[in-house]
């Protein structure tokens, strides 16, 4: 099984952060939500491994907060 890597890697995370609010520029909500929609399935495509998105969407829960969310038990 394979394991999150939470470990920072972004040589420029603030970069990185620019890119995204400008890729947001001039969206209403409805736009900004389907971007961040097909950015997150882009990247879970690249990662490409169920084990390790169940863990990455159990430690974005975690970070928000959100109340009794657990992701479903691996296949």
């Amino acid at each position: 099984m394979s394991t999150l890597d939470t470990t920072p890697r972004l040589a420029d995370p603030d970069a990185l952060f620019a890119l995204l609010v400008e890729a947001h520029r001039g969206l209403d909500a409805e736009a900004s939500r389907r971007l961040d929609a097909r950015l997150v399935l882009i990247l879970a495509n690249h990662i490409g491994d169920m084990a390790v998105l169940r863990q990455a969407i159990a430690a974005a829960q975690d970070a928000t907060g959100s109340p009794g969310r657990s992701p479903a038990p691996a296949r």
